[in-house]
């Protein structure tokens, strides 16, 4: 299965092709270069477009006094309620430390304390000081500028911006040898290509695109995802997106991506409080305000339930200084008419990340010869049910370095692709808004049993509204759709709450479900679910 589209009219090859440009692209290409091997780095937009220079809060890592790898371990575990590979955790704490020092050694550069050390502050779900942060809120913008920096400075890395990834090319024997891509009308190459690699890394990023509202920005449709589902790939945890509880509220009719309001704000003395004031979070978590991710969107998405309002607000007047420490999220603020030193911010849940994504072991091997994945596009397993705050930059981090050394270790010989899958598919972009209205109404923090049949339902009439006309907006609608059918079949299948999936019909978590749900796609389009039990062997992580 393949999306309709030209045939390729060029091709390129290298040794290794990384589609993607965030901290998880960048660090896997330059890791493999130490390897003295070429690599090819395609990207959709600018070269600095995609989420990582949004991240605001930071990168946790066990660098601080007191602090520990197993210490990390246990809040990890925490916020994953019961379904994170310990493998993959044990790999992500005990591996970050290294991997942010190499980080600081490629040029980042990150706030410093009053004694000259890294200053490191608390985020949701911490229980100790770990996360570092740059710029007061522009931790992502300062690793992305350290990480383009070395890659521009590297005559091995080729880029290609304005790429959209289509499809995986593959041998006879079913190995994936290289990617096609769509040139969006810039640079040498233009129209649809092939380039030829011993090696496909995937590094697409999130899929927050397939909600009407988001932190993610425009370029986040999950094409690696979906490239690697039509490729025969298992996707995993897709059911676990995880909302970030406290986005800036824009007015009802906003769509797109919204302004994040960073959890580190709460870890400086900002609370929640709803329309009568009252510190709703007292009484929910015994850390409140700071409790995880999904059990403060979960409880500002019930008071909005029972008030009807559309947010609830953010008190952080008691922040010193807020525009110094928080200039990215001030800004925003002011740009509405908000000053956080005098004014409650108005907040609501938006989707902020996929925890689930192409299944990989801890190398990035995904279920299809020659085809990795790293970064939010990846399900190692790390995050379980909800990916703890400031572990995604980590994971790029850890898991780029690793599939390198994988890949350095053993490439294959360049093969030859046989024919393209004859079947094809492309879905009208004219459908895209109805697919995001009914993912946000259907399937978004609090799911059911009906809302969740409404939405398969609508994904079901909008598969009808095919065309001929193979273009950008047509590619992005059709690996939306696929996501969101993934999404929702998870979901209707996992009969319980946990983590960052919550089911009204099924309030509790089941000890039933402490394992993860594969999907897959066959070769002419029909869904395969399989179930696989929570690993908790660690002798594989060593």
């Amino acid at each position: 299965m393949r999306l309709r589209a030209p045939l390729p009219g060029w091709t390129a090859q290298a040794d290794v092709v990384v589609i993607g440009s965030g901290v998880a692209g960048l660090t896997t290409a330059l890791q493999i270069r130490a390897h003295n091997l070429s690599v090819l780095l395609v990207t959709k937009s600018f070269i600095d477009a995609g989420s990582t220079k949004w991240a605001q809060g930071g990168i946790a890592a066990a660098l601080g006094p007191g602090d520990s790898p197993d210490q990390h371990e246990k809040d990890t575990l925490v916020a994953g309620a019961g379904l994170c590979d310990l493998p993959a955790v044990k790999v992500l704490v005990s591996e970050g430390p290294e991997a942010v020092r190499k980080l600081i050694a490629r040029g980042a550069v990150f706030d410093k304390s009053e004694t000259g050390e890294i200053a490191l502050t608390r985020e949701g779900g911490h229980l100790r000081n770990r996360i570092l942060h740059a710029g007061g809120d522009a931790t992502g913008a300062e690793v992305s500028r350290a990480l383009l920096a070395a890659v521009s400075n590297d005559p091995g890395i080729e880029v290609i911006e304005h790429a959209l990834v289509l499809d995986a090319l593959k041998t006879k024997a079913g190995r994936v040898c290289g990617v096609t891509i769509h040139v969006i009308g810039e640079g040498s190459r233009d129209g649809v290509g092939q380039i030829l690699a011993r090696a496909v890394v995937l590094a697409t990023g999130g899929l927050g695109q397939v909600y009407s509202q988001t932190t993610n920005p425009s370029v986040s449709t999950g094409d690696g995802v979906a490239l690697a589902l039509r490729a025969g790939a298992d996707v995993a945890d897709v059911e676990f997106i995880q909302f970030h509880p406290t986005v800036l509220y824009m007015g009802e009719g906003s769509r797109g991506q919204q302004p994040l309001i960073s959890e580190a704000v709460r870890g400086e003395g900002a609370f929640l409080v709803n329309d009568r004031g009252e510190r709703f979070m007292r009484g929910v978590h015994p850390l409140a305000d700071l409790a995880p991710r999904d059990i403060v969107a979960k409880e500002i998405s019930r008071q909005m339930l029972i008030t009807g309002a559309h947010h609830v607000w953010l008190d952080a007047r008691n922040i010193k200084d807020f525009s110094e420490r928080f200039p990215t999220i001030y800004a925003s603020c002011t740009d509405i008419g908000i000053d956080p030193a005098r004014d409650l911010i108005p907040v609501a849940p938006a989707s902020h990340y996929a925890s689930g994504g192409i299944r990989t072991d801890l190398n990035g091997h995904s279920s299809v010869p020659g085809l990795y994945a790293v970064g939010e596009t990846a399900c190692t397993g790390a995050h379980g049910a909800n990916r703890l705050a400031s572990n995604s930059l980590l994971e790029g981090l850890v898991f780029g370095a690793r599939i390198a050394e994988d890949i350095a270790a053993n490439l294959p010989q360049q093969q030859e692709p046989a024919a393209q899958d004859a079947i094809d598919f492309l879905l009208s972009p004219s459908i895209r808004g109805e697919l995001q209205r009914a993912m946000s109404k259907g399937a978004s923090v609090v799911r059911s049993e009906k809302s969740l049949h409404e939405t398969l339902a609508t994904l079901e009439k909008l598969k009808s509204a095919t065309t001929i006309f193979a273009n950008l907006d047509a590619w992005e609608t059709t690996n939306l759709y696929l996501l969101a059918t993934a999404i929702v079949r998870s979901a209707l299948e996992r009969t319980e709450s946990r983590g960052s999936h919550w089911r009204e019909d099924f309030p509790q978590a089941s000890d039933a479900w402490t394992k993860r749900i594969h999907q897959s796609l066959s070769q002419s389009g029909e869904w395969r679910s399989t179930t696989e039990e929570v690993f908790n062997d660690l002798s594989i992580a060593r």
